[in-house]
């Protein structure tokens, strides 16, 4: 409804993703650069009493932000703007049925395609405040600081800026997070339609990057099951628990997820942005910029998590009513400049964003 996601469930999965799309929206080029769309898409957001304080809000920040579009041209250009938000972590901090309180850890990748300037990475810690109203999650308000920064994988060096043109506002989506889950907490299934192949690639990057899929075994075979095509999924699995079993050897890790030491592993997937590749109502090629961060939070810095940031192609196919992955492979990185006049944050200050009640909301 006026390019913001509705309709969620009563959950605590429910609230997360709500928190997630409504800051994601928030982020977005279109709601920064076009009044009109902010403020419907404000009140579509806003719960009841707040909408006139949180249309002030939305425009005093956009007026502090719109420059981040311009790289070093000398305008905004909205055609060649980029500006998308991923959700690496969310914790509910408090939830009844009436209402919820979500933290997430976000990053944030703004700038132009035009100019010389690389569009820069930034790190945020937002909490959100929701209420239960009209059988939906609707936001009471929001507050935001700097997040975690994690350094930028010193492999991947930053892109020039014509190579983020596939991610400006008319040739990507940004994604759509839902909440809603089959009765062993993997994702529901999904429409046959193009949204529904996008979202089903979204969740499918996610859950390959989330930790319980390195450290859990059970965990990993059954989420592989419930998302892949019954064409691939032996080797598919097999193929999983090698590469598990590797960074589980690398990082020192034992079946509990942490080091001798006690240090935990930390791993996360979000997704910046999707555009389709092909699609049909039998299969789909779904391309998504990703940020994942991967590493070790305690005492030893070497191990410090840190940010890649990944192309990643999703083959899906229309089965057992819903999309099951055939293939999810990584390709060309696409990196932005790193945050500027930022430290990255020392390794034990990551233990905050791990385990699985930290998991965001999948789409």
């Amino acid at each position: 409804m006026h390019g913001v996601p509705v309709g969620y469930p009563q959950t605590r999965s429910g609230a997360k993703a709500a928190a997630a799309n409504y800051v994601t929206v928030g982020g977005s080029s279109r709601f920064l650069t076009d009044k009109t769309a902010r403020h419907r898409a404000v009140a579509v957001m806003a719960a009841k009493g707040t909408a006139e304080a949180a249309t002030k809000k939305a425009d005093h920040t956009a007026g502090e932000v719109i420059a981040s579009l311009r790289g070093d041209t000398s305008k905004v250009s909205v055609k060649k703007a980029v500006a998308r938000t991923g959700v690496l972590s969310a914790h509910v901090l408090g939830f009844d049925a009436r209402g919820a309180m979500v933290r997430l850890w976000t990053t944030t990748v703004r700038g132009s395609t035009a100019g010389h300037a690389t569009p820069d990475v930034d790190f945020q810690s937002v909490t959100v405040t929701l209420a239960w109203e009209s059988n939906d999650w609707k936001m009471k308000g929001s507050s935001s600081t700097t997040g975690l920064v994690a350094p930028i994988d010193a492999r991947q060096a930053s892109n020039v800026p014509g190579d983020f043109s596939d991610y400006v506002p008319a040739a990507a989506y940004d994604p759509v997070l839902s909440g809603a889950e089959d009765q062993d907490g993997f994702p529901a299934p999904y429409e046959r339609n193009e949204r529904g192949a996008r979202a089903a690639a979204v969740s499918a990057t996610m859950l390959y990057g989330d930790s319980r899929f390195f450290v859990q075994e059970g965990w990993r075979h059954r989420m592989l099951a419930a998302t892949t095509a019954s064409s691939v999924l032996h080797s598919v699995t097999s193929d999983a628990d090698s590469t598990a079993r590797l960074v589980m050897e690398n990082r020192g890790v034992g079946a509990d997820g942490r080091t001798a030491d006690g240090s935990e592993l930390i791993t996360r997937t979000a997704a910046l942005a999707t555009r389709s590749i092909s699609y049909s109502d039998q299969a789909a090629s779904i391309e998504l910029w990703t940020a994942s961060v991967g590493g070790v939070a305690g005492k030893d810095e070497t191990q410090r998590p840190q940010v890649a940031f990944l192309r990643m192609t999703v083959d899906l196919v229309w089965e057992a009513g819903t999309w099951k992955t055939t293939a999810v492979t990584p390709s060309e990185p696409l990196v932005p400049s790193p945050p500027t006049m930022q430290e990255a944050d020392s390794a034990d200050s990551f233990t905050e964003v791990g385990g699985a009640s930290n998991a965001p909301a999948t789409a």
